[in-house]
């Protein structure tokens, strides 16, 4: 796996990029600036890339439109976001794209080494990984008319994993049940979000993004 790291704290910049290749990852290039970062991916053309939010020059949106342009530039890239912060406005707007090989993680996971390289290399397989303490923030400001009130508290805790980026496989494991049983929880969450009967995976993203739409309203 080839990472390029945009993060402009040098500590947890370097601290990164000795945690990875400890890991025996091949981190290609450092940078502190989007305008670096943009620049490295067009060199180095890398498999995935962890990026801050909160970038030069002006600390707001950077980390999120940067790797927002380099998904443009290199379809396929697996982008994970670290950020201080949970802002939800910010995911949403890298979720917007569909959220194959997309990661959303507060840094305080990054310390927590084995939860960190889990969803650094759930999202480099193509998956997504989305911060539990988000989606935890999520499911509490979410509006009342926004379907989940309609929701068991088991499918809520079916839907808080669904949401993290897990299968149903993993679900299984840590609620201690049947995958039969979390298919049929499943089931009931689309049909009580009056979510349509398409592709399932499209309509996981889709129960996560009205989280992120209605908790920033």
């Amino acid at each position: 796996m080839r990472i390029v790291i945009a993060e402009d704290d040098p500590l947890l910049r370097e601290g990164l990029a000795l945690l990875l290749r400890a890991e025996g990852l091949d981190v290609v290039a450092t940078t502190d600036n989007p305008a670096d970062f943009l620049a490295a991916v067009d060199k180095y053309e890398p498999d995935t890339a962890v990026v801050d939010v909160r970038m030069p020059p002006t600390h707001t949106d950077e980390g999120i439109v940067a790797a927002v342009e380099a998904r443009r530039r290199r379809p396929g890239l697996a982008v994970l976001v670290l950020s201080a912060y949970v802002e939800q406005a910010f995911a949403t707007d890298l979720l917007g794209g569909g959220s194959a090989r997309l990661g959303y993680l507060l840094k305080e996971r990054v310390g927590r080494v084995d939860e960190f390289m889990e969803a650094l290399n759930r999202v480099a397989d193509g998956g997504t990984a989305i911060d539990p303490e988000v989606v935890a923030q999520l499911l509490t400001r979410t509006r009342a008319d926004s379907g989940l009130e309609r929701l068991s508290p088991r499918e809520r805790d079916v839907l808080a994993l669904m949401a993290q980026g897990l299968g149903n496989g993993a679900i299984a494991e840590r609620l201690v049940v049947t995958d039969g049983a979390v298919h049929k929880h499943i089931r009931s969450i689309f049909a009580k979000l009056d979510l349509a009967p398409d592709d399932s995976a499209d309509r996981r993203v889709t129960a996560v993004l009205r989280y992120l739409d209605e908790a920033r309203r």
